[in-house]
Order: C-alpha cells, then sequence, then structure tokens
C-alpha cells in the first residue's frame, strides 16, 4: 500500500470519486458558493459502508447516496487540514460497485479556497469578481471532496451567476442559459472529460473579456487590461508547438489565459484549460513570458501525471521548469536555456539562505506529517528538482536523449498519480544500459538531505558573464570608484541580463547606501517597471537600508500579492528597524483586502498570527 497523504483524511484505498457533477450558485451578497455537489463513487473493497470526505469551514445540509438520504457526522477540525466528513452509506457497495453521492454545501465567507472583491477592488469599479486558488488543499474548503492529488475525476459544472458577469472553469465551455429560477442570473456550462485531481478545479467570475490569440487560445481579462495581456502573451501558440513537439499532444482541447486582479498570491496556476496568471507578467516587452511556457508545461507534467502526494511535488515542478526552460531552448537559443538555468540556481540559492541549510523543508522530498503544504512551499521543489533533472541530462547523454525519457515518462504515467520511488524506478528501466552511471548518483543527498545539492551541473555562461562583471565592480567599488559607473554599464544587457544583476548582488552582504543611492542615480531603477528588476532592486535597497525605498518597498508589496514579491519585501521591510513597526501597521491596514492564503503567511512572517 502507498504511503498515505499526510494532507488528506479522504481513503481512496477504500473509495474513488471517478466523476463530479456540480451545480452551484455564485452568491456575492453572502460570499458563498452554494449548491451540490454529486460524486460518481466506485468502492475500492468489500462491503463498504463508510465514505470519508475532505471539508474545511463548508455547511453540509443533506447527503444522499443513489436518491436514498445518508447519515452523516463531522470528524475533529484539523488546523490547516479541516475537518474530515463521514458519511455512511445506507446500503452496502460491493467492490467495484459505483454510487451517486450527493452533498448539498454552503461554503464559507472565509473559505481560503475563495477571493471575493468588491467593485472597487477591480480595475473596472463596476462589478464584483470571484477567483478561487484551490491548490494544494483548498478544494475542501469549497466542498467536500477527496482533496488529495491522488485521486482524479472528470467533472461537469453548471455555474448560475448575475447576468451581467461571465463565469469560467479549469475546462471546456459547454454553453450558457438564462437562470429558469432567477431571471437576473445566467448559467455556465463547463465540461472536464480528462481526469483530474480536485486542486485543478477552478473557478473565475467577473466583467471579463477575451482576445484570441492563436488557433485554441483566447485571454481573458477585465477590459482595461486585455489588449496589454493579448500583446503580451502572443507567444502562447509558438510554446504550445514546441511543448507539443518534446512532449508529446495536447489533450485538453483548449488552452486559454486569464489574467487575474493583482492579489493573485502565485506567478501563475495550471488549471487545465485555463490558466491563471498575474497581472505582475505584463511587462510590455513579452520577458517574462517563461511563466507561460512553466504553465504550458504543466499541460504534460503536473496536470497527465501527478504527484501523489505533496511530499513529491517536486516530479510536478522540477519536470515543468525543465520543460520550460527546454521551450525556451527551442525559442531563444540554447545559450538563453543555460542562462536561465544558471539564474534557477542563484534563485535556490537564495531560498536556502532565507530557509537555512539544515531546514527539513529545503529537502526535495520533505517530511510533511503535520505540515501544512502552503507553508512549506519555495522554489526547492522547482530548483532543486530541475538541477537534478538538468544534472542527469548532462551525465546520461546530453538533452537530445533526456528529452526521450522524459517523453517516455510523460506517456507511461499519463492519468495517472506518481511518487519519486516510480520515476526513478522508470528512470532505471528507460537507461537501463547506463546503470553504472546512474548508480553513481547520490540519490540519498538529492532527495533527502536538506541544503543546496550534492553536485552542480555545469552552465555555459556566455549571457551570465557580463551580469558577474558588473555584480562584482559594484562589490567591490570603494566611495572613491563610485564616479566610474555610468548608464552605458547597462547598455548591451537584457532586462534578463539586468534580473540576473541585481539577483547576484542579492547574494552577497549588503551594499552600503551610498552604492545604491548612486546606482539609482546612474540606472534610474525607480523608473523601471518590469516587476522581477523592480523587486530585486527594491529588496538591495531596504537590505541596504536607504530610507528613501521605504514607500517604495511598502507599494509594491500592497499594490499587488505575488507571494514571490509580496512576502520577501515585507520580510526585509520588517527586518529594517526603522520600519518595522511601519511594515506591521501597513500589512494590517491591507490584511482585510489580501488573498486569505497570503494573509496567513505574511502574518507568521511578520508575527502577526490571527
Amino acid at each position: 500500500m502507498a504511503a498515505p497523504d499526510r494532507s488528506s483524511f479522504a481513503s481512496p484505498s477504500c473509495c474513488l470519486t471517478r466523476h463530479l457533477y456540480l451545480r452551484c450558485r455564485v452568491d456575492f451578497g453572502a460570499r458563498a458558493l452554494r449548491g451540490t455537489a454529486a460524486f460518481t463513487a466506485r468502492a475500492e473493497r468489500e462491503a463498504l459502508r463508510c465514505l470519508v470526505l475532505d471539508t474545511k469551514d463548508v455547511q453540509v445540509f443533506k447527503v444522499t447516496v443513489n436518491g436514498q438520504d445518508a447519515t452523516f457526522a463531522f470528524g475533529e477540525k484539523h488546523s490547516f487540514k479541516g475537518t474530515p466528513l463521514e458519511i455512511t452509506l445506507p446500503f452496502e457497495l460491493r467492490r467495484g460497485q459505483e454510487a451517486v453521492v450527493e452533498i448539498s454545501f454552503e461554503s464559507s465567507p472565509k473559505s481560503s479556497a475563495l477571493q471575493w472583491f468588491t467593485p472597487e477592488q477591480t480595475s473596472g469599479k463596476k462589478h464584483p469578481f470571484l477567483f478561487s486558488q484551490c491548490q494544494a488543499i483548498h478544494c475542501r474548503a469549497i466542498f467536500p471532496c477527496q482533496d488529495t492529488p491522488a485521486v482524479k475525476l472528470t467533472y461537469y459544472a453548471e455555474i448560475s451567476v448575475p447576468k451581467e458577469l461571465v463565469a469560467l472553469m479549469s475546462a471546456n465551455r459547454d454553453g450558457e442559459m438564462p437562470d429558469p429560477e432567477d431571471s437576473s442570473r445566467k448559467i455556465y456550462r463547463f465540461s472536464q472529460n480528462v481526469p483530474i485531481p480536485c486542486y485543478l478545479i477552478a473557478l473565475v467570475v467577473g466583467a471579463l473579456e477575451s482576445r484570441k490569440i492563436g488557433p485554441r487560445t483566447l485571454v481573458w481579462a477585465e477590459k482595461e487590461l486585455v489588449d496589454k495581456s493579448a500583446y503580451e502573451f502572443a507567444e502562447a501558440e509558438a510554446m504550445l508547438k514546441t511543448a507539443e513537439d518534446l512532449a508529446g499532444p495536447y489533450v485538453w482541447g483548449q488552452y486559454d489565459l486569464l489574467v487575474l486582479p493583482p492579489s493573485f498570491p502565485y506567478g501563475g496556476m495550471e488549471n487545465p484549460c485555463l490558466t491563471f496568471v498575474t497581472p505582475t507578467l505584463l511587462a510590455g516587452d513579452r520577458s517574462l513570458s517563461n511563466v507561460i511556457a512553466h504553465e504550458i508545461s504543466h499541460s504534460w507534467t503536473g496536470n497527465l501525471v501527478t504527484n501523489k502526494t505533496w511530499e513529491h511535488f517536486w516530479l510536478n515542478e522540477g519536470h515543468t521548469v525543465y520543460l520550460e526552460r527546454r521551450i525556451g531552448g527551442r525559442l531563444f537559443g540554447e545559450q538563453f536555456r543555460h542562462f536561465q538555468a544558471l539564474g534557477g540556481w542563484r534563485e535556490l540559492q537564495n531560498t536556502i539562505n532565507t530557509l537555512g541549510d539544515k531546514n527539513p523543508v529545503t529537502n526535495l522530498v520533505p517530511n510533511l506529517n503535520e505540515v501544512d503544504p502552503d507553508v512549506a512551499y519555495s522554489s526547492v521543489p522547482y530548483e532543486k528538482g530541475f538541477a537534478l533533472l538538468f544534472y542527469l541530462e548532462q551525465l546520461l547523454g546530453g538533452p537530445d536523449i533526456f528529452i526521450g525519457f522524459l517523453r517516455a515518462y510523460v506517456q507511461q504515467f499519463a492519468y495517472k498519480s506518481v511518487i519519486t520511488e516510480d520515476w526513478k524506478k522508470f528512470l532505471y528501466s528507460y537507461f537501463k544500459d547506463k546503470v553504472d552511471v546512474l548508480d553513481k548518483v547520490d540519490w540519498n543527498s538529492w532527495f533527502h538531505a536538506p541544503g543546496m545539492p550534492p553536485v552542480m551541473p555545469v552552465y555555459d555562461m556566455t549571457l551570465a558573464n557580463a551580469c558577474v562583471a558588473l555584480s562584482q565592480r559594484w562589490i567591490k567599488a570603494k566611495e572613491s570608484d563610485l564616479g566610474s559607473f555610468s548608464s552605458a554599464d547597462l547598455k548591451e544587457m537584457s532586462s534578463h541580463q539586468l534580473i540576473e544583476f541585481l539577483a547576484l548582488l542579492l547574494l552577497e552582504s549588503p551594499l552600503p547606501v551610498s552604492h545604491v543611492q548612486r546606482m539609482q542615480q546612474v540606472y534610474d531603477f525607480n523608473a523601471i517597471n518590469n516587476s522581477e528588476i523592480r523587486f530585486r532592486w527594491l529588496r538591495l535597497c531596504i537590505k541596504a537600508k536607504w530610507e528613501e525605498a521605504i514607500p517604495l518597498a511598502l507599494k509594491m508589496a500592497t499594490d499587488q500579492g505575488r507571494m514571490k514579491f509580496t512576502r520577501p519585501l515585507f520580510r526585509d521591510l520588517y527586518s529594517f528597524d526603522k520600519c518595522r513597526d511601519l511594515a506591521v501597521k501597513i500589512f494590517l491596514e491591507h490584511r482585510a483586502s489580501m488573498h486569505p492564503v497570503t494573509s496567513m503567511l505574511v502574518g507568521k512572517d511578520l508575527k502577526q498570527e490571527q
């Protein structure tokens, strides 16, 4: 029997939910989703009389099984896992027998999966807005479900919303109709015929418009951002074609993109058929489109082949970063791929400096017993996972050989959920002629040791050299050398290289305040709106204790809520004695309008837990 999912109460070994028929009404006044979730459940053992589902802050009014009333009870509440819902079936199920379990539910206004916006909080200012974010374990905060990535189901949904709004889901659109019960509302229908884990169920409701940017791609956003978004993400189809060439056919039909309000906590979320992205990607020059390549890549690694539990999250993210960078290599050249890969290694160094190199959450395969996956989340599964795959690519004969393995791995485990051991066994069987090479890999350190990986892969330095040279000049500069810097230093550098230049400086001891002042004088970084550059520049200023940067850093930390930016900015401000109290005050003022997960994690960082 596979190791249990430490983050779920469900018992998939007893019973599997294989299809969901979701009907619900989005109530902006009550900030609730109300409706029924009907699961087609199959008994996995004889004489089944009980089904346990995950819930979190959800009300349940009634449960029926094949139309007969069933008794149900809530178990004991757990701090982050929520509360198990124990359903007693009105009759026994034989192994392999199916039944429809229908649950009448209502979500809570404080659901950790949902963020509700008043019209004033949107770009258009006229209509309310709602989006969900279920990964890792928040689907249970919308409706009861087997909220574990070990279980996959298909779904059909009917969502009633005010008729002036649009509803979208992580599924193919299946038409709309007036709501027969309320003429001021409309029902949108959705169909997802590829089995997915619950964390990929997603819903958005708002005044959304779309633009077609490719044969299978619409970009959705509020009117104010839709044209800018269509320009920014125009490379989506080229990236999709490249991904298909690398990983195999795209099985999901549509690939749409949705640009969310600025409080969306992630860079992107790979919801099937409808990737969710942060508006912080809208740099104006397509320079942050690697996030799109990343979310596209999840259509294979993550969404088709899925980690069975969150301990094995690196299987989703390491492979997806690997594919993302292979797409970048195809579109922008192999030197660019190596440059992005090296940037990832620096990102990993930065994360491990922050978390500590003995911290068990820096293990590639961490133990998540009594650990909230949101608290454990970091760049480690992404960048340590990628580093392992990049190292193996170099060990086993290069990119063309290694992509053969990746494609075969996706084919072998498509529509399934896997753990690290499955991956490793398949690697050994695919490279059966190279077992001697694989046996030299220090698997135990890669998987189970904290800190940086045991080996550093080899990186082509062509594009990185300019960044290293300029960062070294600033690190070594004395006060008397500051006159030698000028705007010409950056003339030949791309925005990617500026990001890397600043990232290198962030790995060193803080610069003297005179240096960051001079840097602003000659480079005018304050005028740059590219979010990745601005974020690193403001961190550099706060670490150097430049007081003039405090209002700029607070503004960036609160104008958007992407946790990659908001958490480190708040942490740095909190560490700067001059503005600790102000950082806490500003956080408390903004807390109510922040995303629930962001608010919880920044609260922990600033010692303001509720």
